[in-house]
């Protein structure tokens, strides 16, 4: 895996944890926070919980395949992604307008960005 592909699959991995972290064990959320998050290796899991390398990479597949299966499921992570480009679109579109009504359009589109 090139490293563009390694980050991309990061970033992915820690989005899909905002949104469904809750519906994982202790332990996959555990294991997901320590191996994408913090960056530990492996190894580094692995002798901090006393079991092998294998085991971790085991309970970490596993933990991405819930994520994953989550959002084939409920695509929450599509549908946050899609209202962002919309957001963005708008945006630009305010941004075509007088005055009082280009401030008006971005504080409201500032304001369902905060519903995020």
């Amino acid at each position: 895996m090139t490293d563009e592909a390694a980050l991309q699959k990061t970033t992915r991995i820690n989005l899909l944890f905002d949104f469904y972290e809750q519906l994982l064990t202790e332990k996959q959320q555990m294991f997901l926070k320590h191996y994408f998050h913090d960056d530990y290796s492996l190894g580094e899991i692995a002798a901090e919980f006393a079991i092998s390398r294998q085991a971790v990479y085991e309970h970490i597949k596993r933990a991405e395949a819930v994520l994953e299966d989550c959002e084939a499921k409920l695509q929450l992570l599509a549908k946050h992604e899609q209202r962002q480009r919309l957001l963005q679109e708008l945006e630009e579109l305010a941004g075509g307008l007088s005055a009082e009504p280009r401030e008006q359009a971005l504080a409201l589109l500032r304001r369902i960005g905060d519903l995020d």
